[in-house]
């Protein structure tokens, strides 16, 4: 029973995109982006658990990336496609089909790659799903204006280009057994970071797109630490 307790996590995970894509279909873009943060959630404590209990497996890995698809692919692209759909140009929502597609490439390339052990190379997939997110909980941001919506558009494509990319990103994982400065000085920086974004954001009443202001953050972050290890 200790081995399935990851699995049953990552299937929560799975559900979660499930709801997600029924929501999204439905137009209820809000409860669509909920259940993604709470897929989210999931995705983040069954590997966790699976490190903690000594019972990683390689079908936990593989079923990790199916629930990913799910919930950080087509669950987002479907956010994209009904957000494009509804603003003054539909014919942008076949856009949105593009992530499940890219986040399906970069979840197989991911479980083959053995550089990615302790950080990613490329926008991880849930990084990803979290900017869309955002922009489907404040669609109207990006329905009632031309300019938001193409910029989003150009936005979504270099995204997807980036989640198959070469570019490295820190991995936000904790190791708890270890929570000094030193060892996870890029994570307590990016936590600082987003918690003053949270503040500006709930000042400047932003709503819910302080969460693509988070994943901008994160990638400028990545970029910056990744030029100063090279400089040394």
């Amino acid at each position: 029973m200790k081995k399935q307790i990851p699995n049953l996590i990552t299937l929560c995970n799975l559900l979660c995109g499930v709801f997600s894509c029924i929501y999204a279909t439905q137009g209820c873009l809000i409860q669509a982006g909920v259940f993604i943060c709470l897929g989210i959630f999931f995705d983040f404590f069954d590997g966790m658990a699976a490190r903690l209990l000594g019972v990683s497996s390689p079908i936990g890995k593989e079923l990790d990336s199916l629930a990913d698809e799910v919930t950080s692919g087509v669950a987002p692209g479907l956010i994209l496609f009904v957000l494009f759909a509804n603003s003054q140009l539909p014919w942008l929502r076949f856009i949105g089909l593009l992530v499940p597609l890219f986040a399906a490439y970069r979840l197989a390339k991911f479980n083959l790659d053995t550089r990615q052990t302790h950080s990613f190379i490329g926008l991880p997939t849930p990084a990803n799903a979290l900017i869309w997110v955002g922009f489907g909980i404040d669609s109207g941001f990006v329905t009632d204006h031309l300019s938001i919506t193409i910029a989003v558009a150009v936005l979504s494509i270099i995204t997807d280009i980036m989640m198959v990319s070469e570019m490295p990103m820190f991995s936000l994982k904790v190791n708890f057994k270890d929570l000094s400065w030193k060892t996870n000085t890029v994570r307590y920086i990016f936590l600082i970071g987003c918690a003053v974004i949270a503040i500006w954001g709930y000042i400047a009443t932003l709503d819910f797109l302080f969460l693509p202001l988070f994943i901008i953050w994160y990638i400028l972050l990545s970029i910056i630490t990744r030029k100063h290890s090279n400089a040394h």
